[in-house]
């Protein structure tokens, strides 16, 4: 119990702010995929020790400015989640204690920020927003967001890149091997990169299913 709250009257609040809070068209960061980060997040954080008064709100909380993923300040994104989070989290009288390290895991989360995790909570909600981009969901999140921008399922000329260099800005499946795949790479818990193995392989079995089906044979 925290100042007399629960943490699942937290997660209320936390649940609230975000259905007032402008997420933007990008349908892979509605309010479906913060539900998914944080029950990632909490099984991860079960499997690692770590503090769930810290993972719990970063993971609620970690995409709560929206920049679009084409916009040259993409970077930016988590720094200005990670600020108007502590805003919030202040104006809601969350413990002060927990504060810098919540902010940190919403800063380094991030795969354009760069930040490094210090904390196994920011490790921990690093690995459960990246799983989020594997497997089934990852597959369908790919292609919801290759349509928002107006790309191509694929190159109908070269599906899988075996003439020409990928090239994810034009066609979706060039994202699996552009970002994806690497991302499954830089898992950073045990728990994490067990789930990041599983999912990615289910990804290459669907790539597999597609060459298939469109006459090509994927890498």
């Amino acid at each position: 119990m925290y100042k007399g709250r629960r943490m699942r009257d937290w997660e209320a609040l936390f649940v609230k702010k975000l259905e007032g809070t402008d997420l933007g068209p990008d349908p892979a960061h509605d309010l479906a995929h913060f539900t998914r980060v944080v029950a990632t997040a909490k099984a991860l954080a079960a499997d690692e020790g770590a503090r769930m008064e810290v993972v719990v709100p970063a993971a609620w909380l970690h995409d709560l400015v929206n920049v679009p993923k084409n916009d040259p300040r993409r970077a930016q994104a988590s720094r200005l989640s990670a600020e108007e989070a502590l805003r919030f989290l202040r104006s809601v009288d969350y413990p002060e204690a927990f504060l810098p390290d919540i902010a940190h895991a919403i800063e380094a989360h991030s795969y354009s920020a760069g930040v490094e995790p210090r904390t196994l909570e920011a490790s921990v909600v690093q690995d459960a927003d990246r799983l989020d981009g594997l497997g089934a969901i990852g597959i369908a999140r790919c292609f919801a967001v290759s349509g928002m921008l107006g790309t191509r399922f694929y190159d109908p000329q070269d599906p899988f890149a075996a003439r020409r260099p990928w090239d994810d800005r034009e066609n979706g499946v060039d994202h699996f091997y552009v970002k994806l795949f690497k991302t499954a790479d830089t898992l950073r818990t045990a728990a994490g990169r067990r789930e990041g193995a599983r999912r990615a392989e289910f990804m290459r079995q669907y790539l597999t299913r597609l060459a298939l089906e469109i006459g090509d044979s994927a890498p």
